[in-house]
């Protein structure tokens, strides 16, 4: 038996002796690789924090004592010890764990996180909570410097630092957010790190300090105090943790599992907030993704014994086609610039970065910073193209509003991942787009319904000078449509007739949900149901003549949308109809429900909430036959 097998609770550490920690750390590594290979998931960070994961645990008393993985995507190691071993193998599927904290799986899981920079503002909360209630347990949060770089890290340690409380900020430094960490903070951390002789330093004045005669009182702790400032303000100039109000601590080896334990037993009972510095490699323990971290760090199923996907290429995918296709488009236009928000891979901007280095910005996980920034470049007559996940584009919502859509300025917003994002979850979903934007004055929100049309949206975009425009376009890849050079614009708030085969319903779709919108057609045909089905485009402004023209003589009307009902597209659309006060149709919006879709294959999921073709088709026809019934 292994000693995995073994470990059902983090009680279970704290009979282990240092070696077989280690063997474990080792088994846990074996079982996240095994396991991610098969399942895809986020395998680089989990594996870089597996000694800190068992260090925590068995320092501390868990789940009394609460820790706050800031994003979570590292908790693959956490999950394995804290009641949840034999359900691991059911990580990221449907109805199995998720891949990152859940309040509702474990109460060893204090907060929900998938977006990152969270877990410093959780913490401060859960510890005045504490205090407030008379308790002692003690307060961790693990964050990343990626996630350091994110604006409310800073807006939360500012606000530690002045409340004073009992909390431990642990800051896992392994130089990498997603990708490269990038920003001053990178390079100031860095001068922490290769600043050795001041730790060094450091713990010989501190031992030598220790010897000091005890009557000495408080003479003896004010010159330790000046000593120890004015080393760190000689050898780590301007120590921004201790000026915050931290007790600031490293840089420590996070894989040696001694160092760690006897670092965070002295911490665990000392007052105020401390900042714990450690030294990670993201990827440890597998060559592939500790070679290619960026690779590794969100992966599709993989060999383990080469490290090659799993996954069979083919037809590009939107992110690719989107990147590639910006590329070219810059080349003939030097005010176009692309910015990203520590996503250059996964935006499909790293061809951009690596064929216009000069016009490519990564700004870190700063998505507020992101959007504000394509506004001023905006006021100089540059075209700002701003790619970032739907998801984390809701980050920076007042800042569409207030910062470009309020001025009317040309920036153009890429949202990759629209829809259904698959075992991600809840935290990464893309649901609620079109509705974020749709209500925002001035913004033009359109989705293409294949690669081809991307490439048209995109040329759009850039070409249009009134204002801010957005596009969204789904995970994964095209639908095979050939790419052709000199693709025309598309006129703003046009849709398209695609298929005319009468009038017994009017299929308005938009998006990802034209293409099974139209293989739904033909099965109604197949029941003597004759739809006509319309490719929206655009989600604002409507193409109002088009749908005043048809609902003359179609009055059953269907919109499908791969977002949530509530003021999305179909909202567009029965608005449009009540403030027209055309009354005289019936209307079935087909979408996304009212609360947050679970974990589980994008696949399975179209099917379970009606999105796929079988079942839009038998929706339109019992929705159709119900209003034959009705009018008789």
């Amino acid at each position: 038996m292994s000693l995995l097998e073994t470990i059902n609770s983090p009680q279970d550490l704290k009979r282990l002796n240092l070696f077989e920690l280690t063997t474990l750390a080792e088994e846990i590594r074996e079982k996240i690789i095994e396991v991610v290979s098969k399942r895809g998931g986020h395998l680089a960070p989990s594996l870089g924090v597996v000694e800190l994961t068992l260090a925590l645990h068995y320092v501390f008393d868990t789940p009394r004592d609460k820790i706050i993985w800031d994003v979570g995507h590292q908790c693959y190691a956490h999950k394995l010890i804290t009641e949840r071993r034999r359900q691991f193998d059911s990580l990221r599927t449907y109805g199995g764990l998720s891949g990152f904290p859940k309040r509702k799986e474990s109460s060893y899981d204090v907060f929900d996180t998938g977006h990152a920079s969270t877990s410093l503002s959780a913490a401060l909360g859960i510890a005045i909570a504490r205090d407030f209630a008379g308790e002692d347990f003690k307060v961790i949060a693990v964050i990343g410097d990626g996630a350091m770089t994110g604006g409310i890290s800073f807006e939360g340690l500012n606000n530690i630092g002045q409340t004073k409380r009992n909390l431990l900020v642990i800051l896992n430094d392994n130089k990498m957010a997603i990708s490269k960490r990038v920003g001053a903070l990178g390079q100031y951390l860095t001068k922490i790190t290769t600043t050795p002789i001041y730790t060094h330093f450091e713990k010989d004045v501190w031992e030598l300090l220790g010897r000091l005669p005890s009557d000495l009182g408080g003479k003896a702790r004010i010159l330790a105090r000046r000593v120890r400032e004015g080393i760190k303000n000689l050898l780590v100039p301007g120590m921004t943790f201790e000026e915050l109000g931290f007790h600031y601590e490293g840089p420590v080896d996070g894989h040696n599992l001694q160092a760690l334990i006897e670092i965070l037993e002295r911490l665990k009972n000392l007052k105020g907030p401390i900042l714990l510095h450690i030294l990670t490699v993201k990827g440890k323990g597998y060559k592939f993704a500790e070679a290619d971290a960026s690779k590794f760090h969100g992966v599709s199923p993989f060999d383990p014994e080469t490290g090659d996907s799993r996954t069979q290429k083919g037809i590009p995918s939107y992110t690719e086609v989107f990147g590639k296709t910006l590329v070219k488009f810059a080349e003939e236009d030097k005010r176009i610039v692309a910015i990203t928000a520590a996503m250059p891979e996964g935006t499909g901007l790293n061809y951009f970065a690596e064929e216009i280095p000069e016009r490519f910005f990564d700004v870190g996980i700063a998505e507020q910073h992101a959007v504000t920034f394509a506004a001023g470049l905006a006021t100089q007559g540059m075209k700002p193209v701003v790619a970032i996940y739907s998801t984390f584009l809701q980050r920076a919502f007042d800042q569409i509003i207030h910062d470009v859509a309020l001025m009317n300025l040309p920036v153009v917003f890429a949202l990759d991942r629209g829809g259904l994002v698959g075992e991600d979850g809840p935290t990464h979903h893309g649901a609620f787009d079109l509705s974020y934007l749709r209500q925002i004055p001035n913004l033009v929100v359109m989705a293409p319904k294949d690669e081809l049309e991307l490439v048209q949206m995109l040329k759009t975009a850039l070409d249009y000078s009134q204002g801010p425009i957005a596009f969204r376009y789904p995970r994964g890849s095209g639908i095979g449509i050939p790419i052709k050079e000199n693709q025309p614009n598309i006129k703003i708030g046009k849709g398209e007739i695609l298929s005319k085969k009468g009038d017994d319903a009017l299929i308005l779709s938009i998006g990802a949900m034209v293409h099974p919108s139209l293989k739904a057609a033909k099965i109604l045909q197949t029941k003597k149901i004759k739809p006509t089905v319309i490719n929206a485009r655009f989600a604002k402004p409507l193409d109002e003549a088009l749908l005043k023209k048809l609902t003359r003589r179609i009055k059953k009307i269907v919109t499908i949308e791969e977002n949530v009902l509530s003021g999305g597209f179909g909202s567009a659309v029965m608005e449009f109809f009540e403030r027209e006060g055309i009354r005289d149709i019936q209307i079935l919006r087909v979408g996304l429900p009212d609360h947050f879709i679970e974990h589980g294959s994008r696949d399975l999921l179209l099917e379970k909430f009606g999105l796929t073709p079988e079942r839009i088709a038998e929706k339109v026809e019992k929705f159709v036959k119900e209003s034959l019934t009705a009018v008789r």
